[in-house]
């Protein structure tokens, strides 16, 4: 069972995989809603911000930048002097209880000591501290959850929403996310009915993502 992410704007620890040479598959849960039937000739657009997202500038900017490449690939250019469309993308992290957890390892008498490293609010912390438990902390695992939002111009209508989650031990979240804005929009613009399965395999450093695939159900 998919969870649901426990805090907006949090991006849980990055840890870079130096030196892997190991590929694995990104499963993400993904929704969409379309009003387009086909792409302009001209097919630009802008990043517009909420509020929230403005008072966290260098946070939003690192967002953006991972859904760049994947709006460039359906055809998507980046033009902030005459736009056609205006595009809101978010990112969620949070860690989660992993569903292999042993039970004999959560909370309950004692305690265990843990460092903790992310970005929360668009503001990184980090910090020493104590939680509950029998012993060390159980199996890592996180929830991640990217949104495209794009509005016509200039009467900013919505015609396309879309919805990518996935949950997983994978720990390089400046990795994952740019997949999940891939699986994002697969089939744009006019992307299946329901929600499906989108599986993208991420390669070992330095060489390139394999094309997003819809999965069966």
């Amino acid at each position: 069972m998919r969870r649901a992410l426990y805090a907006p704007f949090l991006i849980a620890t990055t840890i870079a995989l130096a030196g892997c040479a190991t590929s694995w598959t990104v499963d993400s849960q993904v929704r969409s809603f379309s009003q387009l039937q086909a792409l302009p000739p001209e097919a630009t657009y802008r990043f517009d911000r909420l509020p929230s997202q403005q008072a966290h500038g260098a946070a939003q900017d690192e967002v953006e930048a991972m859904a760049v490449p994947a709006l460039a690939a359906v055809g998507l250019r980046r033009d902030d002097a005459r736009p056609r469309y205006a595009v809101q993308v978010t990112a969620r992290v949070a860690p989660e209880l992993s569903p292999w957890a042993d039970p004999w390892w959560g909370p309950g008498w004692g305690g265990g000591l843990g460092y903790g490293r992310g970005w929360r609010g668009g503001a990184w912390y980090g910090g020493w501290g104590w939680g509950p438990g029998f012993g060390p902390p159980a199996d890592p695992w996180y929830g991640r959850e990217v949104a495209v939002v794009m509005r016509e111009l200039p009467s900013n209508q919505v015609v396309y929403e879309t919805r990518a989650r996935n949950d997983g031990p994978y720990n390089d979240s400046r990795a994952v996310l740019p997949v999940m804005f891939q699986a994002a929009l697969q089939g744009f613009p006019t992307p299946p009915q329901g929600e499906r399965r989108v599986d993208i395999t991420l390669p070992p450093r330095g060489a390139q993502p394999a094309a997003p695939a819809a999965a069966p159900r």
